[in-house]
């Protein structure tokens, strides 16, 4: 089954309840609506992220595609224990690539986003994508020109507060004044994310920005991360 009404319904209220009890009474709940569509989704889109890159893990399950929905909280203010908040991304492995670039898709309550990025990068990482940047690089070269041609992916990533570049010409300083870069869309379309057309909507979207995911790659590569 799809994502439904009732997926987005349990996350609020597991949310609320905030209550390990609560959880496991309702832990069949959970298989059913949210890990199930879930695993069926990742399932349908392992195909196309193989032929993507075939180093993406694509296995349909909870910390490798799937996203946890407990909370660590041992870093953070916020003491819940679940997320309302689920994703699936396609990544290569974290322990031979300690910066990897990829595709996401998340949903919650009130919506959902999908696209390509790096959910972090160091400076050191930054520092040699915004050199290609400036050097016009063949990998950026394509990003951008397929990134023009279309207009359903914005770029995101934290600004700086003061310019790195402030010399670089108009057109690049939105690619090279951010500490991390993103391509996502957002939406409210509840009517596709209920639907049965999702997979294959998420599928085309992707094949479309898959420029973008080897600039940054490339870019994560050549890079001293460490």
């Amino acid at each position: 089954m799809p994502i439904a009404k009732q997926t987005l319904e349990f996350l609020m209220e597991n949310r609320m309840q905030n209550s390990r009890e609560w959880f496991h009474a309702h832990k069949a709940e959970y298989q059913k609506y949210v890990i199930g569509p879930m695993t069926a989704l990742a399932q349908e889109l392992a195909p196309v992220m193989d032929g993507v890159d075939p180093e993406l893990i694509t296995e349909p399950k909870v910390g490798k595609v799937l996203s946890r929905i407990n909370r660590d909280t041992r870093f953070t203010k916020d003491k819940s224990f679940y997320r309302e908040v689920m994703w699936l991304a396609y990544t290569r492995d974290r322990k031979r690539y300690p910066c990897h670039p990829g595709f996401f898709f998340e949903f919650f309550p009130d919506g959902f986003r999908y696209g390509c990025g790096c959910y972090y990068m160091p400076p050191a990482v930054m520092e040699r994508t915004r050199q290609m940047i400036l050097d016009g690089h063949p990998l950026f070269q394509k990003a951008k020109a397929d990134y023009d041609q279309q207009s359903h992916f914005r770029l995101e990533g934290e600004m700086y507060k003061r310019p790195r570049c402030p010399g670089a010409p108009d057109g690049l300083r939105d690619w090279v004044e951010r500490k991390n870069l993103d391509l996502i869309h957002n939406s409210q379309d509840f009517d596709l994310l209920f639907s049965d057309h999702l997979g294959k909507v998420l599928s085309e979207k992707y094949l479309k920005i898959c420029s973008f995911y080897w600039f940054v790659l490339a870019g994560t590569l050549q890079a001293d991360v460490i």
